[in-house]
C-alpha cells in the first residue's frame, strides 16, 4: 500500500471494480471476508468523512477522496480487519472499499492514510499502540528492474512506542495548524549548500501563519519532490548552481518541473556540493547526493530535485526522505530524522 502522511482515509481497491487501475496482487473481494462490515449513513464514522455520502437504497455510507495530483478514489466506507506481515492484526479499521479509483498509485493495493486527522490509521489505533510511527523509504535503486542482483530492499513502517527508538534521530517539534489537522508541520529554519547557510532561504518565508493557516512546511510521504516557497527555492537553486559551477555542466532547458539539470553522461565519479536542511530545535537532515540529484533519462541527465511553489505551503517530499528513518512521535509531538535508517 502507498504510505501517505498527507491524507487520512485508509482505502483498498475492491471488487467489483467499476474503474480500477492495475495492481500487482489480487483485488480485495469483500464477499470473501467474514470480518467486513458496512457503515450506516447515520453512523458517527460516516459523519467524520470530509466528503461522505449515502446510498439511500442500501443505507450505506459512501466516501470519496481527491488528491492534489488529480488522483481519486470512491466507494463504500466500511470496517475491516487488517493483517500485516509478521502476523499483527487490527480489527474494525474504518476504511474505504474503493470501486472507482484512478491516478498515480503505481500498482499498489490501496493507500494507508497516516495523517493527524480522526480517520487516519495512527489515530484509529492510538488507544492500543499510541500515536507514534516511523517509516524508512528505500531509494529508487533498491527495487525494481534497475536493482542490482541481491540488493532488493523494501520500505518499512513501524507503529507504537518502539518506532520512536531510533538513537541516531534528531528531533524537531511538530507545529500545529489550527485550520488543517491532517498535515505534519515542522519549522524549517534554513538550508546549507556546501556547508554554508543560504542567506535567501528565509525562516520568515517558510513559517506557518496560524491565523490564516497559510505557509509553513509539511513532511509528506505522498509528494515526490520537495517544493519550497518561491523566494526560498530561487535562493537555494542559485546557491547550488554557484557551488556546482566548477565541476558540473548545466544542461540547457531543464526537464519537466526541474529548472537545474546537469549532463553527467560518461562520468563515473562526480563531486557535488552537500545539501543539508536545518529545523527548529537543532535537528538537521544532511541529504545524500542521490536525494537531490536524480536521473531523468538514460543519457546521463541528472536534475536538482527541488522546485518552487506559489501554493502557500512548502513540502518536504519523499525523494528527500529516502534512506532516513522518519519518526512521527505523535505522543511527544515531534518529528525525527535518522540517517541510514533502513
Amino acid at each position: 500500500m502507498v504510505l501517505d502522511t498527507g491524507s487520512d482515509v485508509v482505502w483498498v481497491q475492491c471488487a467489483p471494480c467499476r474503474r480500477c487501475y492495475e495492481q500487482s496482487g489480487p483485488v480485495f473481494d469483500p464477499r470473501r471476508s467474514s470480518s467486513y462490515g458496512a457503515v450506516g449513513c447515520g453512523a458517527a464514522l460516516c459523519r467524520r468523512l470530509d466528503s461522505g455520502g449515502c446510498d439511500l437504497r442500501r443505507g450505506a455510507c459512501m466516501y470519496q477522496v481527491a488528491y492534489g495530483d488529480g488522483s481519486v478514489t470512491a466507494g463504500d466506507f466500511v470496517t475491516e480487519t487488517l493483517t500485516f506481515a509478521g502476523g499483527a492484526r487490527v480489527a474494525r479499521v474504518a476504511l474505504g472499499c474503493g470501486h472507482d479509483n484512478e491516478g498515480l498509485f503505481v500498482a499498489a493495493a490501496g493507500l494507508l492514510g497516516l495523517g493527524r486527522g480522526g480517520l487516519s490509521f495512527p489515530t484509529q489505533i492510538s488507544r492500543r499502540y499510541g500515536r507514534s510511527f516511523s517509516y524508512c523509504l528505500v531509494d529508487r535503486t533498491s527495487s525494481g528492474a534497475g536493482a542490482a542482483p541481491g540488493s532488493h530492499r523494501s520500505s518499512t513502517v513501524s507503529f507504537g512506542a518502539g518506532s520512536v527508538g531510533a538513537s541516531s534521530a534528531s528531533f524537531t517539534p511538530m507545529v500545529r495548524n489550527p485550520r488543517m489537522e491532517t498535515f505534519y508541520y515542522v519549522q524549517l529554519v534554513g538550508i546549507s549548500v556546501g556547508g554554508a547557510r543560504v542567506p535567501g532561504v528565509a525562516e520568515s518565508d517558510l513559517r506557518l501563519d496560524p491565523s490564516t493557516g497559510r505557509g509553513g512546511v509539511i513532511v509528506d510521504s505522498g509528494t515526490s519532490v520537495t517544493r519550497l516557497a518561491r523566494a526560498s527555492y530561487s535562493a537555494l537553486r542559485d546557491a547550488f548552481r554557484a557551488a556546482a559551477a566548477g565541476g558540473l555542466r548545466l544542461s540547457p532547458g531543464g526537464f519537466s518541473l526541474f529548472d537545474t539539470c546537469y549532463d553527467l553522461g560518461g562520468r563515473r565519479v562526480v563531486k557535488v556540493p552537500t545539501v543539508s536542511m536545518h529545523f527548529a530545535g537543532g535537528a538537521e537532515a544532511a541529504l545524500p547526493p542521490e536525494n537531490y540529484l536524480i536521473p531523468v533519462d538514460s543519457r546521463g541527465t541528472f536534475c536538482f530535485a527541488f522546485a518552487g511553489t506559489d501554493g502557500g505551503v512548502s513540502i518536504i517530499g519523499n525523494i528527500q526522505q529516502q534512506g532516513f528513518r522518519v519518526v512521527f512521535d505523535g505522543d511527544g509531538q515531534r518529528v525525527g530524522f535518522a540517517p541510514k535508517g533502513c
